[in-house]
């Protein structure tokens, strides 16, 4: 098998050649390496490459596999976005004031990927702390979005997106505080799952906002993305917010060959509104086609405090981001720049460490927590959020997942709306709500507007994540859109 081919394989259908012996993890792994030397030069997904430790990763899997045994995800190569804690590996959270910084400890995701013998590629590209929805906000640099380069990936998570987009990976971790799995998946047209709230341990992500924050994961198709999620997910004690609930083979309940009979999707009439580009809507409303013919019942649903996701989410999660960046005090870790005394040092390290997306919102963030204006902002965006939960859980009493667009339009260009923070805010419009409830949600390929993919996205109850994946499963085995792969794909034969 020349290895262009490999790019274009799942893990799920890897995983067999590698049992049987038809394919060796070192090779696989070195034909990833070798893409990202090629092609990471124009793309800028990844920030560190572990290219030793990855060989060396996979030589271990092989001669597992020449002892008999095996595990989940024996030689799989992925990737993991940097604000995801890795022993012994940098973890710079995309700034400047974590440039250097080497973890001690493995988070819980990653720790769970090891031991089911994935090998570790590199750590993506990320905005700054997670602060950002077109990874522009990188202290190092901006990702390019495989389907065109002149175009962002999404964000945060957009290095990890572009990377399993361009084949620079076979699957990868992102985080998810506000649609930044999602999002980066929907304009890099691939598969992203934002689990409930707890079903993965955020221990070892590096926090945003704590009670929004989510690991997920990025892959090519619903099947991967199955499978991965399965062994990260589940109960940890080294985290507080952890649920404690049993964690299904999601993979397995695939399987079930129910299609679409008797579901119920709802609509909800507040994400079909003025704003969203037409050729987007238009691939959606088809999408919705194709799960009622298949089965499903579309019922139109309201969460009528949708207008509000915007507003209270910017002000819980730039007051949490303020409370857990103060720890960045050029004292324990990270940047230190000396000054005459203790406050100066502490001034020109976060002056200096910090870009400017992430003194914003620490700014922002410290404003509204202030004394004088916690209770007309912080408390009233509290309360609201509570609005919009019971929205949430009204409209699901209805029916049995939601689903709309996951983003208003495709990939935008590269600086087209960094200098105006609002527009880019407003790429969240649709993902930031479901952070604010702790719910499920999966964005999957869907169409395309210009040669540019777009995104359907499926939101579910708590705990829903295996009618999610079972729903958008469906969805796909009855189109080719997860299959499309981006131009730059084929522009370097063999690898």
């Amino acid at each position: 098998m020349g290895t262009t081919e490999l790019y274009h394989l799942s893990i799920h259908a890897v995983l067999p050649l590698l049992q049987r012996r038809m394919l060796s993890a070192v090779e696989l792994t070195r034909a990833y390496l070798e893409r990202i030397s090629a092609l990471d030069g124009q793309l800028h997904t990844y920030i560190t490459v572990t290219a030793e430790v990855a060989l060396d990763q996979a030589r271990q899997a092989d001669e597992c596999r020449a002892h008999g045994e095996d595990a989940p995800l024996l030689g799989i190569p992925l990737a993991i976005k940097d604000v995801i804690c890795t022993r012994g590996i940098k973890t710079t959270c995309g700034s400047r004031i974590l440039e250097n910084f080497m973890p001690p400890y493995d988070a819980t995701a990653v720790a769970r990927l090891r031991q089911a013998g994935a090998v570790l590629l590199g750590k993506t590209n990320t905005d700054e702390f997670a602060m950002g929805s077109s990874t522009e906000h990188s202290a190092f640099f901006t990702t390019a979005n495989p389907w065109d380069l002149t175009r962002v990936p999404g964000g945060s998570s957009g290095g990890s997106a572009a990377a399993v987009a361009a084949g620079l990976a076979m699957g990868a971790l992102g985080s998810d505080t506000g649609g930044s799995v999602r999002q980066p998946a929907a304009l890099c047209g691939i598969v992203g799952v934002k689990p409930t709230y707890g079903r993965v341990s955020r221990y070892g992500l590096v926090a945003h906002g704590s009670s929004l924050d989510q690991i997920g994961v990025l892959t090519r198709d619903v099947r991967d993305a199955a499978l991965l999620l399965r062994i990260i997910a589940g109960h940890d004690p080294l985290d507080a917010t952890s649920l404690d609930a049993p964690v299904p083979d999601y993979e397995r309940e695939l399987q079930r060959d129910e299609g679409l009979r008797g579901v119920k999707i709802g609509v909800p009439k507040e994400y079909f509104i003025a704003g969203i580009e037409p050729g987007v809507e238009t691939a959606v409303r088809k999408a919705l086609n194709v799960m009622e013919e298949a089965g499903a019942t579309l019922v139109e649903v309201s969460l009528p405090h949708t207008q509000y996701g915007i507003p209270i989410y910017y002000l819980i999660a730039t007051a949490e981001a303020s409370s857990n960046l103060a720890r960045y005090d050029g004292v324990r870790y990270g940047l230190r720049v000396e000054g005459e005394d203790m406050w100066q040092t502490f001034f020109r390290t976060r002056a200096l460490g910090f870009g400017r997306e992430v003194k914003r919102r620490i700014m922002l963030g410290t404003y509204a927590l202030s004394a004088g204006y916690y209770d007309a902002y912080y408390l009233k965006a509290q309360k609201a959020r509570t609005l919009l939960r019971q929205d949430f859980e009204r409209a699901l009493q209805q029916v049995d997942v939601l689903a709309c667009p996951t983003t208003p339009g495709v990939a935008f260009r590269i600086g087209q709306k960094l200098d105006d923070p609002l527009q880019m805010y407003l790429s969240d419009v649709f993902t930031v709500s479901l952070n604010l409830v702790g719910m499920c949600g999966i964005s999957l390929p869907c169409g395309f507007v210009d040669g540019l993919p777009v995104g359907l996205q499926l939101m579910g109850p708590p705990l829903g994540e295996s009618m999610l994946l079972r729903i958008a499963y469906a969805y796909q085995q009855r189109t080719d859109w997860h299959l499309r792969r981006p131009p730059i794909s084929v522009q370097v034969s063999g690898g």
